[in-house]
Protein backbone atom coordinates (compact mmCIF):
# COMPACT_ATOMS: atom_id res chain seq x y z
CA UNK A 1 0.00 0.00 0.00
CA UNK A 2 0.88 3.66 -0.65
CA UNK A 3 1.96 5.03 2.86
CA UNK A 4 2.05 8.85 1.29
CA UNK A 5 -1.00 10.77 2.10
CA UNK A 6 -2.58 12.72 -1.40
CA UNK A 7 -3.30 16.07 -1.20
CA UNK A 8 -6.92 15.59 -1.10
CA UNK A 9 -6.19 13.11 1.98
CA UNK A 10 -4.45 15.86 3.69
CA UNK A 11 -7.25 18.29 2.99
CA UNK A 12 -9.46 16.15 4.83
CA UNK A 13 -6.78 16.06 7.75
CA UNK A 14 -7.30 19.99 7.66
CA UNK A 15 -10.97 20.06 7.32
CA UNK A 16 -11.49 17.33 10.12
CA UNK A 17 -9.17 19.35 12.69
CA UNK A 18 -10.96 22.95 11.74
CA UNK A 19 -14.20 20.91 12.77
CA UNK A 20 -12.57 19.81 15.78
CA UNK A 21 -11.04 22.81 16.97
CA UNK A 22 -14.56 24.18 17.28
CA UNK A 23 -16.63 21.64 18.35
CA UNK A 24 -15.19 20.70 21.38
CA UNK A 25 -14.96 23.30 23.38
CA UNK A 26 -18.77 23.39 23.15
CA UNK A 27 -18.63 19.37 25.16
CA UNK A 28 -19.72 19.28 28.61
CA UNK A 29 -17.28 18.60 31.43
CA UNK A 30 -16.49 14.67 31.34
CA UNK A 31 -18.89 12.92 33.72
CA UNK A 32 -17.42 10.86 36.69
CA UNK A 33 -16.63 7.60 35.71
CA UNK A 34 -19.34 6.03 38.52
CA UNK A 35 -21.98 7.63 36.89
CA UNK A 36 -23.11 5.37 34.11
CA UNK A 37 -26.25 7.60 32.91
CA UNK A 38 -24.52 10.96 32.42
CA UNK A 39 -21.39 8.87 30.66
CA UNK A 40 -24.10 7.55 28.05
CA UNK A 41 -25.16 10.59 27.73
CA UNK A 42 -22.08 12.70 27.18
CA UNK A 43 -21.20 9.85 24.53
CA UNK A 44 -24.09 9.73 22.92
CA UNK A 45 -23.67 13.27 22.53
CA UNK A 46 -20.85 13.28 21.25
CA UNK A 47 -21.80 10.55 18.62
CA UNK A 48 -24.73 12.45 17.67
CA UNK A 49 -22.04 15.65 17.01
CA UNK A 50 -20.16 13.12 14.71
CA UNK A 51 -22.99 12.37 13.00
CA UNK A 52 -24.62 15.32 12.27
CA UNK A 53 -21.00 16.65 11.01
CA UNK A 54 -21.20 13.44 9.04
CA UNK A 55 -18.33 12.24 10.32
CA UNK A 56 -20.22 8.90 12.12
CA UNK A 57 -19.55 5.81 10.49
CA UNK A 58 -17.05 7.22 8.11
CA UNK A 59 -15.60 4.08 7.28
CA UNK A 60 -18.65 2.30 6.95
CA UNK A 61 -20.37 1.89 3.20
CA UNK A 62 -22.82 4.29 2.48
CA UNK A 63 -25.39 1.80 2.04
CA UNK A 64 -25.37 0.68 5.30
CA UNK A 65 -25.81 4.62 6.48
CA UNK A 66 -22.12 5.24 6.57
CA UNK A 67 -19.56 7.76 4.53
CA UNK A 68 -17.79 5.59 2.28
CA UNK A 69 -14.33 6.98 3.13
CA UNK A 70 -11.19 5.26 2.64
CA UNK A 71 -9.56 3.19 5.04
CA UNK A 72 -6.79 6.18 4.67
CA UNK A 73 -9.17 8.88 5.88
CA UNK A 74 -10.69 6.31 8.41
CA UNK A 75 -7.24 6.49 9.87
CA UNK A 76 -6.83 10.06 9.57
CA UNK A 77 -9.72 10.31 11.48
CA UNK A 78 -8.56 8.26 14.25
CA UNK A 79 -5.48 10.09 14.52
CA UNK A 80 -6.79 13.43 14.30
CA UNK A 81 -9.44 12.72 16.94
CA UNK A 82 -6.94 11.30 19.25
CA UNK A 83 -4.68 14.14 18.85
CA UNK A 84 -7.02 16.55 19.58
CA UNK A 85 -8.23 15.00 22.68
CA UNK A 86 -11.82 14.38 20.95
CA UNK A 87 -14.00 11.74 23.41
CA UNK A 88 -13.19 7.87 22.11
CA UNK A 89 -17.04 5.87 21.31
CA UNK A 90 -17.16 4.73 25.20
CA UNK A 91 -20.24 3.20 25.76
CA UNK A 92 -21.35 2.92 22.03
CA UNK A 93 -17.95 0.70 21.79
CA UNK A 94 -20.32 -2.64 21.10
CA UNK A 95 -22.90 -0.82 18.52
CA UNK A 96 -20.44 1.07 16.36
CA UNK A 97 -17.28 -1.33 16.15
CA UNK A 98 -19.24 -5.15 17.32
CA UNK A 99 -22.73 -5.35 16.48
CA UNK A 100 -23.14 -2.65 13.62
CA UNK A 101 -20.52 -3.19 11.13
CA UNK A 102 -21.91 -7.20 11.60
CA UNK A 103 -25.07 -6.11 11.19
CA UNK A 104 -23.80 -4.10 8.12
CA UNK A 105 -22.29 -7.04 6.71
CA UNK A 106 -24.57 -10.07 7.45
CA UNK A 107 -27.88 -8.86 8.23
CA UNK A 108 -31.17 -8.58 6.46
CA UNK A 109 -32.29 -5.00 4.55
CA UNK A 110 -34.86 -4.48 7.43
CA UNK A 111 -32.07 -5.45 10.25
CA UNK A 112 -29.78 -2.76 8.69
CA UNK A 113 -32.66 -0.17 8.37
CA UNK A 114 -33.55 -0.99 12.16
CA UNK A 115 -30.32 -1.11 14.02
CA UNK A 116 -27.90 1.18 12.00
CA UNK A 117 -29.02 4.63 12.12
CA UNK A 118 -29.53 4.79 15.44
CA UNK A 119 -26.07 3.49 16.27
CA UNK A 120 -24.82 5.93 14.07
CA UNK A 121 -27.22 8.62 15.45
CA UNK A 122 -26.32 8.08 19.11
CA UNK A 123 -29.66 6.73 20.01
CA UNK A 124 -29.10 3.15 21.24
CA UNK A 125 -26.59 1.52 22.78
CA UNK A 126 -25.22 -2.35 22.23
CA UNK A 127 -23.94 -4.33 25.26
CA UNK A 128 -22.11 -7.80 24.13
CA UNK A 129 -23.40 -11.13 25.10
CA UNK A 130 -21.00 -13.75 23.97
CA UNK A 131 -19.01 -14.76 27.46
CA UNK A 132 -20.13 -17.56 29.96
CA UNK A 133 -19.21 -18.17 33.46
CA UNK A 134 -18.30 -21.87 32.09
CA UNK A 135 -16.65 -21.32 28.41
CA UNK A 136 -14.54 -18.68 28.75
CA UNK A 137 -11.84 -19.10 26.19
CA UNK A 138 -13.68 -21.57 24.53
CA UNK A 139 -16.18 -19.46 23.71
CA UNK A 140 -18.59 -22.26 21.19
CA UNK A 141 -18.58 -24.25 24.66
CA UNK A 142 -21.61 -21.65 25.29
CA UNK A 143 -24.46 -23.10 27.02
CA UNK A 144 -27.26 -20.17 27.17
CA UNK A 145 -30.39 -22.01 25.38
CA UNK A 146 -32.66 -20.90 22.97
CA UNK A 147 -35.61 -22.60 22.00
CA UNK A 148 -37.69 -21.93 19.00
CA UNK A 149 -41.77 -21.35 20.16
CA UNK A 150 -43.64 -19.93 16.98
CA UNK A 151 -42.11 -16.43 16.21
CA UNK A 152 -39.96 -16.31 19.08
CA UNK A 153 -37.26 -17.44 20.90
CA UNK A 154 -37.38 -18.61 24.44
CA UNK A 155 -34.00 -17.67 26.23
CA UNK A 156 -32.69 -18.96 29.22
CA UNK A 157 -28.86 -18.78 30.59
CA UNK A 158 -26.50 -16.20 31.81
CA UNK A 159 -23.37 -14.45 30.39
CA UNK A 160 -20.62 -12.71 31.94
CA UNK A 161 -18.35 -9.51 30.87
CA UNK A 162 -21.25 -7.86 29.31
CA UNK A 163 -20.18 -4.71 28.00
CA UNK A 164 -22.26 -1.57 29.08
CA UNK A 165 -25.05 -3.83 29.74
CA UNK A 166 -26.06 -1.32 32.87
CA UNK A 167 -26.73 1.24 30.31
CA UNK A 168 -27.91 -0.80 26.90
CA UNK A 169 -30.95 -1.04 24.42
CA UNK A 170 -29.81 -4.07 22.73
CA UNK A 171 -27.34 -7.10 23.12
CA UNK A 172 -25.79 -8.88 20.60
CA UNK A 173 -25.87 -12.47 22.04
CA UNK A 174 -25.41 -15.85 21.27
CA UNK A 175 -27.43 -18.24 21.61
CA UNK A 176 -27.32 -22.38 21.47
CA UNK A 177 -30.55 -23.20 19.35
CA UNK A 178 -29.32 -26.55 18.53
CA UNK A 179 -27.76 -28.64 21.83
CA UNK A 180 -27.25 -31.93 19.64
CA UNK A 181 -25.10 -30.50 17.40
CA UNK A 182 -21.55 -30.36 17.64
CA UNK A 183 -20.57 -26.95 19.37
CA UNK A 184 -19.24 -24.66 16.38
CA UNK A 185 -23.12 -25.39 14.39
CA UNK A 186 -25.30 -25.30 17.21
CA UNK A 187 -25.29 -21.74 17.65
CA UNK A 188 -27.11 -18.75 16.75
CA UNK A 189 -26.77 -14.80 16.85
CA UNK A 190 -29.47 -12.57 18.29
CA UNK A 191 -30.18 -9.08 18.75
CA UNK A 192 -31.68 -9.02 22.16
CA UNK A 193 -34.01 -6.60 23.55
CA UNK A 194 -32.13 -5.26 26.68
CA UNK A 195 -36.22 -3.90 28.39
CA UNK A 196 -37.13 -7.74 27.62
CA UNK A 197 -39.35 -9.45 30.66
CA UNK A 198 -36.66 -11.89 32.33
CA UNK A 199 -33.33 -9.90 32.26
CA UNK A 200 -31.34 -9.34 34.94
CA UNK A 201 -28.36 -7.07 35.10
CA UNK A 202 -25.81 -7.29 37.79
CA UNK A 203 -22.55 -4.74 37.67
CA UNK A 204 -19.47 -6.22 37.74
CA UNK A 205 -16.49 -3.74 39.28
CA UNK A 206 -13.38 -4.62 38.24
CA UNK A 207 -9.68 -4.01 39.58
CA UNK A 208 -9.52 0.17 38.69
CA UNK A 209 -12.95 -0.14 40.77
CA UNK A 210 -15.27 0.47 36.89
CA UNK A 211 -18.34 -0.97 36.34
CA UNK A 212 -18.44 -1.36 32.78
CA UNK A 213 -19.04 -5.40 32.88
CA UNK A 214 -22.01 -6.76 34.31
CA UNK A 215 -23.25 -10.63 34.93
CA UNK A 216 -26.51 -10.75 32.52
CA UNK A 217 -29.23 -13.82 33.86
CA UNK A 218 -31.99 -14.47 31.11
CA UNK A 219 -34.91 -16.35 32.31
CA UNK A 220 -37.57 -17.22 29.66
CA UNK A 221 -36.69 -14.12 27.54
CA UNK A 222 -38.42 -13.96 24.65
CA UNK A 223 -36.76 -12.47 21.83
CA UNK A 224 -38.30 -12.61 17.87
CA UNK A 225 -37.12 -14.72 15.39
CA UNK A 226 -36.71 -11.76 12.98
CA UNK A 227 -34.01 -10.55 15.40
CA UNK A 228 -31.69 -13.40 14.33
CA UNK A 229 -28.99 -12.43 12.14
CA UNK A 230 -27.79 -15.36 9.42
CA UNK A 231 -29.20 -18.22 9.14
CA UNK A 232 -30.55 -20.71 12.66
CA UNK A 233 -27.31 -22.59 14.08
CA UNK A 234 -24.98 -20.31 11.40
CA UNK A 235 -24.21 -18.04 14.63
CA UNK A 236 -20.46 -19.16 14.88
CA UNK A 237 -19.77 -18.35 11.30
CA UNK A 238 -21.44 -14.60 12.17
CA UNK A 239 -19.29 -14.75 15.67
CA UNK A 240 -16.42 -14.65 13.86
CA UNK A 241 -17.09 -11.60 11.57
CA UNK A 242 -18.15 -10.05 14.98
CA UNK A 243 -14.79 -10.93 16.15
CA UNK A 244 -12.82 -9.80 13.05
CA UNK A 245 -14.00 -6.52 13.64
CA UNK A 246 -13.29 -6.80 17.53
CA UNK A 247 -9.56 -8.08 16.68
CA UNK A 248 -8.83 -6.23 13.60
CA UNK A 249 -9.77 -2.31 13.81
CA UNK A 250 -11.83 -2.04 17.14
CA UNK A 251 -8.26 -1.28 19.00
CA UNK A 252 -6.98 1.33 15.83
CA UNK A 253 -7.69 4.73 17.87
CA UNK A 254 -5.89 3.04 20.73
CA UNK A 255 -2.77 2.52 19.28
CA UNK A 256 -2.95 6.40 18.51
CA UNK A 257 -3.49 7.00 22.38
CA UNK A 258 -0.75 4.60 23.27
CA UNK A 259 1.76 6.25 20.74
CA UNK A 260 0.60 9.89 22.38
CA UNK A 261 0.93 8.57 25.91
CA UNK A 262 4.54 7.32 24.89
CA UNK A 263 5.88 11.22 24.21
CA UNK A 264 4.31 12.33 27.05
CA UNK A 265 6.31 10.09 29.02
CA UNK A 266 9.40 10.52 27.25
CA UNK A 267 8.87 14.20 27.83
CA UNK A 268 8.13 13.62 31.72
CA UNK A 269 11.10 11.51 32.07
CA UNK A 270 13.05 14.32 30.32
CA UNK A 271 12.37 16.21 32.88
CA UNK A 272 12.30 14.34 36.18
CA UNK A 273 15.09 12.94 35.50
CA UNK A 274 14.50 9.86 34.51
CA UNK A 275 16.05 10.20 31.21
CA UNK A 276 19.49 9.57 32.83
CA UNK A 277 19.06 6.25 32.95
CA UNK A 278 20.01 4.15 29.54
CA UNK A 279 18.01 1.24 30.29
CA UNK A 280 14.62 3.35 30.37
CA UNK A 281 15.83 5.22 27.16
CA UNK A 282 16.58 2.14 25.53
CA UNK A 283 12.94 0.14 26.78
CA UNK A 284 11.21 3.39 25.55
CA UNK A 285 12.66 3.60 21.76
CA UNK A 286 12.18 0.11 21.27
CA UNK A 287 8.28 0.65 22.42
CA UNK A 288 8.52 3.98 19.85
CA UNK A 289 9.47 1.22 17.43
CA UNK A 290 6.63 -1.47 18.61
CA UNK A 291 4.21 1.03 18.18
CA UNK A 292 4.65 2.55 14.80
CA UNK A 293 5.34 -1.02 13.56
CA UNK A 294 2.12 -1.32 15.01
CA UNK A 295 0.09 1.20 13.34
CA UNK A 296 1.82 -0.04 10.03
CA UNK A 297 0.33 -3.23 10.50
CA UNK A 298 -2.94 -1.82 11.50
CA UNK A 299 -2.73 0.59 8.04
CA UNK A 300 -2.67 -2.87 6.54
CA UNK A 301 -5.42 -4.72 8.28
CA UNK A 302 -7.59 -1.96 7.31
CA UNK A 303 -6.58 -1.53 3.55
CA UNK A 304 -6.79 -5.29 3.65
CA UNK A 305 -10.61 -4.87 4.64
CA UNK A 306 -11.72 -2.75 2.05
CA UNK A 307 -10.68 -4.75 -0.43
CA UNK A 308 -12.42 -8.21 1.52
CA UNK A 309 -16.06 -6.08 1.62
CA UNK A 310 -15.24 -4.38 4.90
CA UNK A 311 -14.36 -7.66 7.32
CA UNK A 312 -11.16 -7.67 8.63
CA UNK A 313 -9.43 -10.61 8.05
CA UNK A 314 -7.33 -13.36 10.20
CA UNK A 315 -4.38 -10.95 10.59
CA UNK A 316 -6.39 -9.32 13.19
CA UNK A 317 -5.36 -11.74 15.49
CA UNK A 318 -1.51 -10.80 14.74
CA UNK A 319 -2.21 -7.22 15.60
CA UNK A 320 -4.43 -7.82 18.53
CA UNK A 321 -1.95 -10.36 20.04
CA UNK A 322 1.23 -7.67 19.67
CA UNK A 323 -0.77 -5.20 20.74
CA UNK A 324 -1.95 -6.77 24.06
CA UNK A 325 1.74 -7.15 25.42
CA UNK A 326 2.81 -3.57 24.25
CA UNK A 327 0.38 -2.03 25.88
CA UNK A 328 0.90 -3.74 29.00
CA UNK A 329 4.61 -2.91 28.74
CA UNK A 330 4.01 0.87 27.96
CA UNK A 331 2.51 1.03 31.48
CA UNK A 332 5.01 -0.87 33.05
CA UNK A 333 7.58 1.65 31.54
CA UNK A 334 4.69 4.46 32.72
CA UNK A 335 5.07 3.26 36.19
CA UNK A 336 9.02 3.74 35.96
CA UNK A 337 8.40 6.72 34.81
CA UNK A 338 6.13 8.44 37.01
CA UNK A 339 5.86 5.41 40.01
CA UNK A 340 6.81 6.14 43.18
CA UNK A 341 5.04 7.53 46.20
CA UNK A 342 2.03 7.88 43.82
CA UNK A 343 2.25 4.56 41.97
CA UNK A 344 -0.52 3.08 43.89
CA UNK A 345 -2.78 6.90 43.66
CA UNK A 346 -5.91 5.41 42.01
CA UNK A 347 -6.88 9.23 41.19
CA UNK A 348 -3.94 9.18 39.04
CA UNK A 349 -4.98 8.68 35.29
CA UNK A 350 -2.20 6.47 33.87
CA UNK A 351 -3.07 4.31 37.39
CA UNK A 352 -6.09 3.61 35.83
CA UNK A 353 -4.68 2.76 32.75
CA UNK A 354 -1.77 0.29 34.06
CA UNK A 355 -4.78 -1.72 35.87
CA UNK A 356 -6.71 -1.80 32.71
CA UNK A 357 -3.91 -2.60 30.57
CA UNK A 358 -3.40 -6.19 32.26
CA UNK A 359 -7.11 -7.31 30.99
CA UNK A 360 -5.91 -6.78 27.53
CA UNK A 361 -4.15 -10.14 26.96
CA UNK A 362 -7.80 -11.81 28.10
CA UNK A 363 -10.21 -9.63 26.02
CA UNK A 364 -11.59 -9.99 22.58
CA UNK A 365 -9.68 -13.67 22.95
CA UNK A 366 -7.31 -14.31 25.54
CA UNK A 367 -3.47 -14.76 23.68
CA UNK A 368 -3.68 -17.86 23.89
CA UNK A 369 -6.26 -17.96 21.88
CA UNK A 370 -4.74 -15.49 19.50
CA UNK A 371 -1.31 -17.71 19.22
CA UNK A 372 -3.30 -20.67 18.33
CA UNK A 373 -5.06 -18.69 15.14
CA UNK A 374 -2.47 -17.14 13.83
CA UNK A 375 -0.49 -20.69 14.46
CA UNK A 376 -3.48 -22.50 12.72
CA UNK A 377 -5.03 -19.93 10.46
CA UNK A 378 -1.60 -18.27 9.13
CA UNK A 379 1.07 -20.25 9.50
CA UNK A 380 -0.36 -23.16 8.71
CA UNK A 381 0.85 -25.51 11.50
CA UNK A 382 -1.01 -28.82 12.92
CA UNK A 383 -3.89 -28.20 15.53
CA UNK A 384 -2.51 -29.20 19.31
CA UNK A 385 -3.71 -31.92 20.76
Amino acid sequence: MDLAYTEAEEEFRRRLGTWLAAALPGLPPRPSPDDWPARRAYDTTWQRMLYDAGYAGLHWPVDAGGQGATPTQHLIFLEETERAGAPYVGANFVGLLHAGPTVAAEGTAEQRARWLPPVLRGDEIWCQGFSEPGAGSDLAALQTRAVRDGDDYVVSGSKIWTSHAEVADWCELLVRTDPGAPKHRGISWLAMPMDAPGITVRPLRTLAGSTEFAEVFLDEVRVPVRNRVGAENDGWRITMVTLSFERGTAFVGEVVACRRTLEALAAEARRNGRWADAVLRRRLGRLNAEFRTLWRLTQGNVSESQRTGGVPGIGGSVFKLRYSGARQELYEAAAEVLGGGDALDLDQEWVLDRLSSLSYTLAAGTSQIQRNIVAERILGLPKGR
